[in-house]
């Protein structure tokens, strides 16, 4: 897949979450999920979220996506308040969620379709997404002929078809196998730097998330706090046995409590 350069006029939105914290009301209790987060996010940039299970990442994600209002704090976007969900700020979850009884281009059209914008012009954005995540092909094909990586970049290009200004990742390459992961890692990033949408994503991967993104935030265990953000200064397409990086990932781990007692023989490259 070609890459084309990172443009200077980036089309993706401006992040700002301000001392945002939340607790979910459980049989009469609540429970704490977010501590006074803080976190700005520059407009064509990739920052990751890490920390462990359950600690609030995914409910900080909905809080951006603005399917969920913060207990305390705000959310600005282009220093507006973010209040509500937008076509503009588009979601992408673990699993694919494709709608069985559409086919594949009926399921990448259906933002388009919503909204009254399935125009000719329309179309031919649906076909060129298609194009774009290799699934020109498969087009006519209903979602249960899909391998699992082909599902997940059908729900990419139904994502992507919208032309989002933030691309929110909850996870999504999470019950990938590893080739077909590494395979979308790398695509994800190429898409990124085209088109310089602001991306936001929650994985469990300390490499996944050194590979791909500008910046990486670690979480405290729940309620969520930010521990630290790992500044990833390489260039890409990055290597998993760059020195570079198996020292911020040594960091990483660490910062997440975990401890590697020496290093895998295999190479990564």
């Amino acid at each position: 897949m070609a890459v084309a350069e990172q443009t200077e006029n980036p089309t993706g939105l401006a992040l700002r979450v301000n001392q945002v914290s939340h607790a979910f009301h459980l049989q009469g209790e609540s429970l704490a999920v977010l501590d006074n987060v803080s976190l700005q996010v520059a407009p064509g940039e990739f920052v990751a979220l890490l920390g462990p299970s359950g600690c609030g990442k995914s409910t900080l994600l909905r809080l951006v996506a603005g399917l969920d209002r913060a207990s305390q704090g705000e959310i600005f976007e282009d220093n507006r308040p973010l209040t509500a969900p937008h076509p503009s700020r588009v979601v992408v979850f673990q699993d694919p969620t494709l709608y069985p009884w559409r086919r594949v281009w009926r399921n990448v059209a259906l933002g388009l379709q919503t909204r009254g914008a399935l125009t000719p012009a329309g179309r031919e954005r649906i076909d060129a997404t298609l194009e774009k995540v290799g699934l020109s092909q498969f087009a006519n094909a209903w979602p249960h002929q899909l391998s699992g990586g082909m599902a997940q970049r059908a729900a990419l290009a139904r994502a992507l078809v919208n032309h989002p200004r933030l691309l929110i990742l909850d996870e999504p390459l999470g019950k990938l196998d590893s080739l077909t992961r590494i395979r979308m890692q790398q695509e994800l990033v190429a898409l990124w730097r085209e088109q310089r949408f602001t991306t936001l994503m929650v994985t469990h991967d300390v490499e996944e998330a050194l590979l791909m993104a500008n910046r990486v935030v670690i979480f405290s265990p729940r309620p969520a706090r930010m521990i630290e953000t790992i500044t990833v200064d390489l260039p890409y397409p990055r290597r998993r046995n760059d020195p570079r990086l198996v020292e911020l990932r040594a960091r990483a781990l660490a910062l997440l409590g975990a401890e590697l007692t020496e290093e895998p023989e295999y190479d990564y490259s």
